[in-house]
């Protein structure tokens, strides 16, 4: 089973106002395990950085009403892609992956906004899996935020100082891993199409250890089944061995 962990840092907090995407994190699971594939990308918004914004994530100073340099771990915007640009990249890196998001209304709705308006097709709601719902659903009454999932799960979040969409999406591939029951679920043995049972995340079919239809041929020969037997019987009849012939 594929799943892709993703993340994104924007202008605001709606489109419909005019707000835009600047990042996409993203990383690709396969049974749950990270393959290493990545998907990242700073996006030029195509308009100015809110303060507000600004101060969550760190990106863009020189789009802020009043533009300056880059300070140390600062990226700027203006020579970025557009959305336009990289749109077809990311849903060749998406595809029909189940998508895991933290507070996922939120980057759905950016990301289909940005899709309607270069005239991509949107990516269907029941595609997404919503870490925050599942947070809430097991912790009831309980902070649910990232931070407060890493706390609760022990997952290392010392890195993130500000909002990163591709760091925030590492860290939350760990936090799933622990909602779902665990970093190695099934012992890393799940894999997607040989039935027995029900994925928690995606209702896609996992593998399922089975009886073995034939049992294996056995792999003593004939002498050194007799040498047993022969140090067997040189142990006398009160040997433990003797119960067992």
């Amino acid at each position: 089973m594929r799943e892709i962990v993703l993340d994104t840092e924007t202008t605001g907090f709606e489109p419909s106002e005019g707000h835009r995407i600047v990042e996409i994190g993203a990383l690709e699971l396969w049974n749950h395990l990270p393959t290493g594939k990545t998907y990242h990308v700073y996006i030029n918004p195509e308009r100015d950085m809110p303060e507000e914004a600004f101060g969550v994530h760190g990106i863009g100073p020189d789009l802020l009403p009043a533009p300056r340099p880059p300070k140390p771990g600062e990226v700027t915007l203006k020579d970025k892609p557009v959305f336009r640009a990289v749109a077809q990249s990311f849903l060749d890196f998406v595809t029909d992956a189940r998508l895991v998001i933290h507070n996922a209304s939120f980057d759905m709705k950016f990301l289909n906004a940005e899709l309607s308006w270069v005239g991509l097709p949107q990516l269907p709601m029941q595609q997404a899996t919503d870490t925050l719902a599942m947070a809430r659903q097991k912790f009831p009454g309980s902070p649910a935020t990232l931070d407060a999932l890493c706390r609760r799960f022990g997952v290392d979040n010392s890195a993130r100082d500000k909002h990163g969409a591709l760091l925030d999406s590492e860290i939350l591939a760990e936090v799933y891993l622990e909602l779902i029951g665990g970093r190695q679920p099934d012992f890393a043995l799940a894999t997607g199409g040989h039935g027995g049972g029900t994925s928690a995340a995606g209702g896609e079919p996992e593998w399922r250890p089975r009886p073995r239809p034939n049992p294996l041929p056995p792999r003593i020969t004939q002498d050194e089944a007799a040498a047993h037997a022969a140090f067997v019987q040189g142990m006398g009849d009160s040997a433990l061995w003797s119960e067992f012939d």
